[in-house]
C-alpha cells in the first residue's frame, strides 16, 4: 500500500497568529501532528489559499461573512485572508517550504475564485489542480489528511479525494475547526462517504494496519 499525506492550507492566516484574517482556534498547534502523518507516508502533498486582496468575495468585517453570493465559483463572503506577500499566506513554522513537498497546490488565485477543496479550482469540480492525477500517476492508495480548517477546506478536500477513489483518513489531531457545529456536520458527512476519522495515533495506525492486512 502506498500512502501520501496531505497538509491542507496549514497557513498562518487560519490561526491566531493573524487575528484579522480567519483565526481558527489553536490552528497554529497542528504542525507536530502533520509531521507525524508525513512519517507514515511515502509522498507529502500540500496546499495553500492564494487570494487577491480585491477578490469579489471580500468583505470588510467578520460580521459580514458567510453571506451567500451569486457567483459561480465563490459561494460565500469572507474577510480577506492568505494574500501572497503577507504573513497570513505563509505556511506554519515547522512545515516544509512549498517546493520541498512532492506536490503543491495554490488555489483561489483568480479574484472570482474561492474553492475550498484542493483538488479543483472551481466549485463545480471541473478544473483539476492536478493533484488527483499526480496521486494516480504515483499509484497512491491511501491519503492521510490534516490541515485548516476541518469544517471547510479539509472536509472538501477529503471528500474530493474519496470520490476520486482513494482510501482517505482524516487525522483529527492534525486539524482544527472554525466552529463546533460545522465541525460535527463535516465529520458526519465524511463518515457517510467512507472516510476514516482517527482521533489518536493508535487509531491511525490501527486503520492503516487493517487496510494493509485487507
Amino acid at each position: 500500500m502506498k500512502i501520501a499525506s496531505f497538509d491542507v492550507d496549514a497557513q498562518k492566516g487560519f490561526t491566531p497568529l493573524c487575528p484579522g484574517e480567519l483565526p481558527v482556534p489553536e490552528g497554529d498547534a497542528i504542525v507536530p501532528a502533520l509531521n507525524q502523518l508525513a512519517t507514515r507516508a511515502q509522498l507529502r502533498i500540500g496546499s495553500k489559499d492564494a487570494h487577491s486582496p480585491r477578490a469579489a468575495w471580500v468583505v470588510d468585517s467578520h460580521a459580514q461573512m458567510l453571506q451567500p453570493l451569486p457567483l459561480a465559483n465563490a459561494d460565500l463572503t469572507w474577510v480577506s485572508h492568505c494574500v501572497p506577500g503577507t504573513p497570513g499566506f505563509e505556511l506554519l513554522e515547522g512545515l516544509p517550504a512549498p517546493l520541498d513537498y512532492d506536490y503543491f497546490v495554490w488555489k483561489g488565485v483568480e479574484p472570482d475564485l474561492h474553492p475550498y477543496g484542493a483538488c479543483y479550482h472551481d466549485l463545480a469540480e471541473k478544473r483539476s489542480t492536478g493533484v488527483i492525477e499526480f496521486l494516480r500517476h504515483n499509484a497512491v492508495d491511501h491519503i492521510l489528511v490534516g490541515g485548516l480548517a476541518l469544517d471547510y477546506c479539509v472536509k472538501t478536500t477529503a471528500l474530493q479525494l474519496r470520490r476520486a477513489g482513494f482510501a482517505v483518513t482524516v487525522y483529527l489531531p492534525a486539524c482544527r475547526a472554525i466552529a463546533r457545529n460545522t465541525a460535527d456536520a463535516a465529520c458526519t458527512a465524511m463518515r457517510e462517504q467512507g472516510i476514516t476519522l482517527a482521533s489518536s495515533l493508535d487509531e491511525l495506525d490501527s486503520a492503516l494496519a487493517t487496510e494493509t492486512q485487507g
